[in-house]
């Protein structure tokens, strides 16, 4: 039976990689098809942003969440490099330990990035990629900062954020509710969702110790290899879903881009909506999730 209880209260798998504690859910019909699924957040999201995914796909399949190490209810060690090796490291980890078969991995924004990473990583072991208005660079660019980063450089200004004080009252000013639903209203063009638990899911990690040494790392988080350099590694069939209408990159402009450098085994989907289409319009994002996740049992 597949759990009906919000994914806050799922069960919880304990694992830690690198010695820190990292927050995991799984669920599961009695009997999976296909391969296992492993979804990524995006950068100040966690796994509480798949609330209207996972149950739907563990209808049929194997699924795991993962809170990507300083997200979530994952542990925010000060010492960690955070960026992109570290999550696609940790992504690799988490799969060959935790699930140790063939896995989809699905990843949002930031998470499109380590997702996409980690599936070059894998080798075999990855059965499908996945990617939701993924973040990351191409070779040919310089990719301009997004998300939270570039809400701070467009309100201050590059050369003040160097500055501690700016930064610690720009995240005391960034985790407020009221900021975190006037963001969240920017990035959804349908904002039924842009609800109160939405926002506290965000909200209740800023608050752990720790949070604001990782909020200050998104000044300055490594580009990591740049996506057509993946794209040229990755040897499993790719999903780009996109809600065309993220204000946050343009849409329109980046589907071109990936369209240059993205593996002849691409599938694409495009649907009306904003940065995070999965929990905008999980139903569409859901059935398109299915309708490729069966293709790719049909697969030789």
């Amino acid at each position: 039976m597949v759990s009906t209880l919000p994914l806050t209260q799922a069960p919880v798998t304990p694992w830690h990689f690198k010695g820190h504690a990292v927050h995991a859910i799984t669920a599961s019909p009695e009997h999976p098809v296909g391969p296992a699924v492993l979804l990524v957040h995006g950068f100040g999201a966690s796994t509480d942003h798949w609330r209207h995914n996972l149950p739907v796909l563990a209808r049929r399949h194997e699924v795991h969440a993962v809170d990507l190490l300083g997200f979530g209810r994952s542990a925010k060690p000060a010492e960690l490099a955070y960026g992109g090796a570290l999550w696609r490291d940790q992504l690799q980890a988490y799969a060959t330990e935790r699930i140790g078969r063939p896995v989809v991995l699905v990843g949002n924004s930031l998470g499109g990035f380590a997702a996409l990473a980690a599936g070059a990583a894998l080798g075999d072991q990855a059965a499908g990629v996945a990617l939701l208005n993924a973040a990351g660079p191409f070779s040919d660019e310089q990719a301009p900062p997004k998300g939270l980063g570039a809400i701070a450089r467009q309100t201050i200004g590059g050369a003040l954020l160097k500055s501690p004080v700016l930064q610690r009252l720009l995240f005391e000013n960034l985790r407020r509710p009221r900021t975190i639903r006037r963001t969240l209203n920017q990035v959804y063009v349908d904002k039924t969702n842009v609800d109160a638990a939405l926002v506290e899911a965000i909200r209740r990690p800023s608050l752990d110790p720790g949070a604001f040494g990782v909020f200050r790392t998104v000044f300055d988080i490594p580009r990591g290899q740049p996506l057509d350099e993946l794209f040229a590694q990755l040897d499993c069939p790719l999903l780009l879903l996109w809600g065309i209408r993220d204000p946050w990159i343009n849409a329109v402009g980046r589907r071109a881009a990936f369209q240059r450098h993205a593996p002849a085994q691409t599938t694409e989907v495009v649907l009306e909506a904003g940065h995070c289409p999965h929990d905008e319009v999980p139903e569409q994002v859901n059935a398109a999730l299915l309708g490729w996740l069966e293709g790719l049992q049909a697969r030789p």
